[in-house]
């Protein structure tokens, strides 16, 4: 089971700070404008116009929208990661259940509340509505190289494995909650805790 590359959806990396604002600025716009008129809606020229950029600066990092939100989802993960092991770093603890709430509770507050987000998330439903597996797995190599040291285990296949398992099974039923309820259904983010918790109970304690 190979690690699976990050995508790199990047005409040119930013080189220089000014570049890399005004890159961070044209992902800012891409997400509102996904959460005003989605992804069918969504042009080069409209972000381009919201970010206060020429059509040019947009083209320089992207060659179409798809390559645009590909970007932000790649965001979104480094973004979500990051938060995770801010709170694992806080925590201290070598404990995986608090590590467990750590990785839902911070991609349920920006499934609530970082622009764009519910579109793309991490790049599992671009294009919008049809759910690849694929940055599943990256999820699983991610949450691998951030707990795996935490939690004092080996970073091997079994554990990024089983990390695959979870992610998938809590996919899936996140997408459930969020259907039952805009905001997320309590009742089922919590049947999602328990079963998350048994499956890794088996493997973790």
């Amino acid at each position: 089971m190979k690690p699976v590359p990050h995508a790199t959806s990047l005409r040119r990396a930013p080189v220089q700070r000014r570049s890399a604002e005004r890159l961070s600025r044209i992902l800012d716009a891409c997400a509102d404008l996904l959460d005003e008129v989605g992804y069918d809606a969504l042009s080069t020229r409209a972000v381009a116009v919201r970010a206060g950029v020429p059509i040019g600066s947009v083209y320089r990092f992207f060659g179409n929208k798809r390559q645009m939100a590909d970007a932000l989802a790649q965001r979104n993960l480094e973004r979500w990661s990051e938060r995770v092991a801010e709170r694992l770093a806080a925590s201290g603890a070598q404990d995986w259940r608090a590590a467990l709430d750590a990785v839902l509770d911070e991609y349920l507050a920006m499934k609530r509340t970082a622009p764009g987000f519910s579109l793309v998330d991490f790049g599992n439903q671009i294009p919008v509505g049809t759910r690849q597996g694929e940055p599943n797995h990256r999820v699983a190599d991610r949450l691998t190289a951030l707990l795996a040291g935490h939690l004092g285990r080996p970073a091997d296949e079994d554990m990024r494995r089983t990390f695959l398992v979870a992610v998938e099974a809590a996919d899936t039923l996140v997408q459930l909650a969020f259907r039952v309820d805009p905001d997320g259904d309590e009742k089922i983010i919590a049947e999602i805790r328990h079963l998350l918790r048994a499956y890794l109970g088996r493997v973790l304690d």
